[in-house]
């Protein structure tokens, strides 16, 4: 980026000067994305390796009974791990990827509206709410944020240009 002198009559180097710095905000923007995308990766295997490798540590955590069948538990752990390489992924170019991010966070969604149609039924104890907040609830705007930019700038390409 050039440094731009005004001149009163000059609209054209006003023009380029806002033209850089609008350059200048898309990349830092850009760099946010993938700082978010890397941020959940590293989060989703290290929590999928916690569960896979300790899976009763979250139930004695809270002080829940533990299941008799922590495999499920462990696949659960399993699939969050996978999403973090997804997201790693994603993060080299998160406007092309978007269909990974857009998959994190519909399960960031339907996660929640699960829990609450289990808890009413009382087939689930409210300790599990503690996992949506980690795991769904803080992602929600800077997943939407990544989708709003898709939707807006990038138009639900799937393919690159």
């Amino acid at each position: 980026m050039q440094a731009t002198f005004f001149t009163k009559n000059d609209p054209t180097k006003i023009w380029l000067n806002f033209k850089d710095k609008l350059d200048l905000s898309n990349v830092i923007l850009t760099k946010k994305m993938k700082l978010t995308l890397q941020i959940a990766a590293i989060y989703n295997l290290l929590w999928g390796a916690w569960v896979v490798l300790f899976p009763t540590h979250f139930f004695e955590l809270v002080g829940m009974e533990i299941p008799n069948q922590l495999l499920i538990w462990q696949g659960m752990g399993m699939v969050i791990g996978v999403y973090g390489l997804g997201y790693w992924w994603a993060s080299y170019s998160p406007l092309q990827h978007w269909p990974i991010v857009a998959v994190g966070f519909l399960g960031k969604i339907f996660g929640p509206i699960g829990f609450v149609m289990n808890y009413v039924q009382d087939l689930v104890p409210f300790e599990f709410f503690y996992t949506l907040i980690t795991n769904d609830f803080i992602w929600w705007i800077p997943f939407g944020y990544i989708l709003w930019k898709v939707h807006t700038e990038y138009h639900w390409k799937l393919k690159h240009d």
